[in-house]
Order: C-alpha cells, then sequence, then structure tokens
C-alpha cells in the first residue's frame, strides 16, 4: 500500500509577523490547498509518540491529495524545540516558509496580545528584563532555556540562532525568507515571490494590503519606550549580524 504524498510546504514562523495574512492570501490561490485550519500545531505537539510518529491525525486536517501543492501555517515551529526535526523526518523535501519581523515591535506585539488575553499580568518593561527568568520553568524538562510559549517575549526574536538551526536540517533553496513590513506594505511582489518558491504560475491580479489580527484597543498600562527599545537593540545587536549573514535580511 502506498503512503499517502507528504505535505508540501509550511509556513514555519514568526508569530505576530503576518502569517496569518500569507495564508489568508494563499487560501485565495486556487493553485494550493492549505490546512483546513490555519495552524494545525501538529509537529510542536510534545505528547505525541515521536518514536513511533502516525501522521493520520496530520493528514486528515488536509483535503485530501488532487495534485495541488498542500501547506499550512504554524508559526511557532521555527522555535519551539524539535519541532523542525520532526518536520524533516516527515519531510525532507519540505518547503519552509519564514516570515520575520522587527523583533523589538514583535516582542511588544507578542506582550500585547498575552496581556490581552490575560495570560500576562506585568508590565512589558518587567517582562523582558526579571521576567525573563520565568523561561527556567519551561514546560518541557529536557529543553534547553529559553522555551515557554507564552512569555517567550525576547527569546522568539533570536532569528539569527533560529535559521541557522532550520539551515542546519533544510537545503537553503527549499527556504524563503521574507520580511512582514515588505508584506504588509507590498503584498503582490511577495506574493509573486512566494508562488515562484512554490512553483506556482504568475498571479492574474495584484492584491490589496490587509491588516489580521490588529491587537486589541484597550489600556495595556504599558508603553514601548525609547529605553525599551535601545535595551532591546543591543540584546539582539549580535543575533541579527548572524541573520543578515545568513539571509541578508537585516531590521533598523
Amino acid at each position: 500500500m502506498m503512503a499517502e504524498p507528504r505535505v508540501d510546504f509550511i509556513i514555519a514562523g514568526v508569530q505576530k509577523a503576518g502569517t496569518t495574512a500569507l495564508f489568508d492570501y494563499l487560501a485565495e490561490a486556487p493553485e494550493v490547498s492549505l490546512s483546513r485550519e490555519k495552524e494545525t500545531h501538529f509537529f510542536d505537539d510534545d505528547e505525541r509518540d515521536w518514536a513511533r510518529p502516525d501522521y493520520a491525525d496530520y493528514h486528515a486536517l488536509f483535503a485530501p491529495p488532487d495534485g495541488r501543492p498542500r501547506g499550512e501555517a504554524t508559526p511557532i515551529y521555527l522555535y519551539w524545540p524539535n519541532a523542525l526535526e520532526r518536520i524533516r523526518a516527515y519531510n525532507p523535501a519540505m518547503k519552509l516558509i519564514v516570515v520575520l519581523r522587527d523583533p523589538v515591535q514583535r516582542a511588544w506585539s507578542h506582550w500585547r496580545m498575552e496581556y490581552a488575553r490575560g495570560w500576562e499580568t506585568q508590565p512589558f518593561a518587567w517582562c523582558v528584563r526579571q521576567g525573563r527568568m520565568r523561561l527556567f520553568d519551561s514546560p518541557l524538562p529536557d529543553a534547553p532555556w529559553g522555551f515557554h510559549r507564552a512569555f517567550s517575549y525576547v527569546e522568539r526574536g533570536f532569528y539569527g540562532e533560529q535559521m541557522e538551526r532550520l539551515f542546519g536540517l533544510f537545503p537553503k533553496e527549499q527556504v524563503l525568507a521574507l520580511k512582514a513590513e515588505t508584506l504588509q506594505a507590498d503584498p503582490t511582489s511577495v506574493l509573486a515571490e512566494v508562488r515562484r518558491f512554490l512553483s506556482l504560475p504568475p498571479a492574474t491580479a495584484a492584491v490589496e494590503p490587509r491588516a489580521v489580527h490588529v491587537g486589541r484597543e484597550m489600556d495595556y498600562g504599558s508603553e514601548l519606550t525609547d529605553e525599551d527599545i535601545v535595551f532591546l537593540r543591543r540584546i539582539y545587536a549580535r543575533d541579527q549580524a548572524r541573520l543578515a549573514s545568513l539571509t541578508g535580511i537585516g531590521f533598523d
């Protein structure tokens, strides 16, 4: 019995960088078949038996294969330990799209989301300084320090480290790195790049910029201050240099 064809591509990162907008744009393209829900959270599920993985649950999240490239978008994959390794074991030929956003703005947006949800109660300035100690209480006992689904405001922004790990698992020709700022400002050109990467025919019409999952209007009790920005820029400086050398992408 032949194995079911594998999923072809994943938008693997990063959170709060426009992955939902990109997924929505692709959902309007009849040449691709996407998962029924944007985030499958299959490869970051640590409760599964990864020694003997059963992919039937994963494939059930997609329409039956019909010859079109199948894809999904779960932006924690780039960051979460073992997720990329599990993807490679599933499909070494997987194409991966990564959308990167200025890490300072990403951290601020991430904090606003968690605060609005009620998961976070502390001010932003504390969270990106003393609050990083909370990551020692990771729910993964065997994982290295720095992994937490909710409180990883700073840690998810070390893109250079994450991309280096990605390129150690997949050849560069199977990876497309994009900037969230470009996707927001000029989605037509970015989608053209994505379509070329996925070997799709050129689009016949331009697309309009759209905002998806904009933060709630509420009193957050915090602001992103110049002091916070300078502090985070210093933290990210070395990693940003690594990112630029790997991808040519940088953030002012």
